[in-house]
């Protein structure tokens, strides 16, 4: 008899994500055990409870998924998941990371962009950048071939995360641009084709003024759905949607297709026992 899908959610927020747990339950997942304020010290025992409970051959059914809302403390989490997990003796399950549905988020609108442009060819900045669906996004498109300018008002945050991408992505073209006022803005954006908006919810980052003078912008991609929203003149619901001869995908336009890899994310980890998924593996989810 087929074992139950058993999901086990470690979410380093002290509250385990509500969207988190409805999204994996309506992904067809029949047993959801959700922890929150899981620290890297108390891995090994939930590592230890999923892959000594099941004989190798049943624990493709179970599986655990890293959430909350720091990315960097959700990849020491997934870090430690690893480490303890004894693949020479099939004893492993699979790992999903989506930390603030970063990884789900940037591969959609990864998608998205690729669905209209020929990636390699293009240039590309994402204000916001920094920030942890920012940096997935600036990831996917530079390891698409895109020349990306990583965008964040302050140039040094912006160049930690260029070379953090860097020691992921060999021979990425990246650059450091700093977005802290109008001057700065206006030169960062020049000469880009494609720009995404990845920014805290509710601030304006690309203001009409600053992106007036672009004859070769051919799309806007805002992943805020929080007004004011960070691309101004892009609505939140636009999904490939033309607006003065550039392509416009808002957060909800872009949050269909969140949802579907998502969901997809989550089918896959049942599938076998030995898969970790990051945002690369989900971006490839959506070809």
């Amino acid at each position: 008899m087929d074992k139950r899908k058993i999901l086990i959610q470690l979410d380093t927020d002290a509250q385990p994500s509500v969207f988190d747990r409805v999204v994996a339950i309506d992904a067809g997942v029949e047993e959801l055990f959700s922890y929150g304020g899981v620290t890297p010290e108390q891995v090994r025992d939930f590592v230890y409870g999923a892959i000594f409970t099941r004989g190798p051959k049943s624990l493709k059914y179970t599986a655990l998924f890293i959430g909350g809302s720091d990315v960097a403390a959700a990849e020491k989490i997934q870090a430690e998941v690893l480490r303890h997990m004894i693949p020479p003796f099939g004893l492993r399950v699979s790992v999903w990371l989506d930390p603030h549905g970063s990884n789900s988020t940037a591969a959609a609108a990864g998608r998205a962009a690729a669905e209209h442009l020929d990636l390699p060819s293009e240039k590309a900045i994402v204000l916001g950048g920094t920030g942890p669906v920012g940096q997935r996004v600036a990831r996917l498109l530079a390891g698409a071939g895109t020349e990306v300018r990583v965008g964040s008002r302050q140039l040094s945050r912006s160049a930690a995360v260029c070379d953090a991408i860097c020691a992921k992505v060999p021979n990425s073209h990246l650059q450091a641009v700093a977005t802290s006022n109008a001057q700065e803005l206006t030169a960062a954006v020049q000469g880009c084709s494609l720009i995404i908006a990845a920014g805290a919810a509710g601030v304006v980052l690309l203001p009409n003024a600053a992106r007036a003078a672009l004859p070769g912008l051919k799309m806007l991609i805002d992943l805020n759905a929080v007004p004011p929203l960070g691309i101004e003149g892009v609505e939140v619901m636009d999904k490939g949607t033309e607006r003065d001869g550039v392509l416009c995908y808002g957060a909800i336009g872009v949050g269909e297709t969140k949802m579907k890899l998502h969901k997809a994310a989550i089918a896959r980890l049942f599938e076998s026992n030995d898969q970790v998924l990051d945002a690369e593996e989900v971006y490839r989810l959506a070809v």
